[in-house]
Protein backbone atom coordinates (compact mmCIF):
# COMPACT_ATOMS: atom_id res chain seq x y z
CA UNK A 1 0.00 0.00 0.00
CA UNK A 2 2.00 3.16 -1.05
CA UNK A 3 -1.05 5.90 0.74
CA UNK A 4 0.80 7.18 3.95
CA UNK A 5 -0.82 4.78 6.42
CA UNK A 6 -3.52 7.12 8.79
CA UNK A 7 -3.92 6.69 12.45
CA UNK A 8 -6.77 4.04 13.56
CA UNK A 9 -9.68 5.72 14.59
CA UNK A 10 -11.55 4.71 17.30
CA UNK A 11 -15.11 3.14 16.84
CA UNK A 12 -14.02 1.65 13.34
CA UNK A 13 -15.76 -0.83 11.72
CA UNK A 14 -14.17 -2.46 8.84
CA UNK A 15 -16.57 -4.45 6.31
CA UNK A 16 -15.43 -7.41 5.03
CA UNK A 17 -16.94 -11.08 3.77
CA UNK A 18 -19.67 -11.48 6.58
CA UNK A 19 -23.25 -10.87 6.50
CA UNK A 20 -24.76 -6.90 6.19
CA UNK A 21 -26.51 -7.37 9.91
CA UNK A 22 -23.05 -8.59 11.60
CA UNK A 23 -21.53 -5.30 10.45
CA UNK A 24 -24.97 -3.18 11.16
CA UNK A 25 -24.80 -4.78 14.83
CA UNK A 26 -21.14 -3.48 15.55
CA UNK A 27 -22.20 -0.05 14.48
CA UNK A 28 -25.59 -0.05 16.77
CA UNK A 29 -23.17 -1.37 19.43
CA UNK A 30 -20.73 1.44 19.18
CA UNK A 31 -23.65 3.98 19.59
CA UNK A 32 -24.71 2.15 22.00
CA UNK A 33 -21.26 1.89 23.93
CA UNK A 34 -21.51 5.96 24.25
CA UNK A 35 -19.35 7.01 20.17
CA UNK A 36 -20.20 9.79 18.94
CA UNK A 37 -18.63 8.98 15.86
CA UNK A 38 -17.84 5.57 14.27
CA UNK A 39 -16.55 4.72 10.55
CA UNK A 40 -17.15 2.32 8.41
CA UNK A 41 -14.86 0.77 6.01
CA UNK A 42 -14.38 -1.37 3.00
CA UNK A 43 -12.41 -2.51 -0.50
CA UNK A 44 -13.41 -3.10 -3.51
CA UNK A 45 -16.27 -6.00 -3.50
CA UNK A 46 -17.31 -4.78 -0.16
CA UNK A 47 -18.05 -1.59 -0.24
CA UNK A 48 -21.58 -2.06 -1.68
CA UNK A 49 -22.13 -3.94 1.81
CA UNK A 50 -20.71 -1.20 3.65
CA UNK A 51 -22.76 1.61 2.11
CA UNK A 52 -26.16 -1.21 2.74
CA UNK A 53 -24.67 -1.16 6.59
CA UNK A 54 -24.84 2.59 6.89
CA UNK A 55 -28.18 2.44 5.24
CA UNK A 56 -29.69 -0.52 7.28
CA UNK A 57 -27.84 0.96 10.55
CA UNK A 58 -29.24 4.77 9.99
CA UNK A 59 -32.79 3.54 8.63
CA UNK A 60 -33.63 0.89 10.51
CA UNK A 61 -31.81 0.70 14.19
CA UNK A 62 -30.28 4.84 14.75
CA UNK A 63 -32.42 7.62 15.78
CA UNK A 64 -30.29 10.89 15.94
CA UNK A 65 -27.80 9.61 13.78
CA UNK A 66 -26.47 11.29 10.17
CA UNK A 67 -24.01 10.75 7.44
CA UNK A 68 -21.31 13.54 8.39
CA UNK A 69 -18.63 12.07 5.75
CA UNK A 70 -18.19 9.94 2.36
CA UNK A 71 -14.61 9.59 1.35
CA UNK A 72 -13.76 7.40 -1.55
CA UNK A 73 -10.28 6.55 -2.66
CA UNK A 74 -7.72 4.34 -4.75
CA UNK A 75 -5.35 2.22 -2.95
CA UNK A 76 -2.25 0.67 -4.62
CA UNK A 77 -2.00 -2.73 -3.05
CA UNK A 78 0.77 -5.85 -3.85
CA UNK A 79 -0.35 -8.72 -5.71
CA UNK A 80 1.30 -11.74 -6.76
CA UNK A 81 0.94 -10.23 -10.43
CA UNK A 82 2.39 -7.04 -9.29
CA UNK A 83 0.23 -4.00 -8.12
CA UNK A 84 -3.30 -3.16 -8.57
CA UNK A 85 -5.58 -0.82 -7.70
CA UNK A 86 -8.70 -1.26 -4.91
CA UNK A 87 -11.70 1.35 -4.18
CA UNK A 88 -11.98 2.12 -0.69
CA UNK A 89 -14.67 3.98 0.98
CA UNK A 90 -14.88 5.69 4.23
CA UNK A 91 -19.02 6.43 5.52
CA UNK A 92 -18.88 8.31 8.56
CA UNK A 93 -21.97 8.72 10.53
CA UNK A 94 -22.17 11.53 13.09
CA UNK A 95 -24.63 11.07 16.72
CA UNK A 96 -26.46 14.46 17.04
CA UNK A 97 -26.02 15.99 20.21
Amino acid sequence: METPMQPMKENTVFVGNKPVMNYVLAVVTQFNNGASEVAIKARGKAISRAVDTAEIALNRFLDGVTKKDIVTSTEVIDTDTGKTNVSSIEIILLAKK
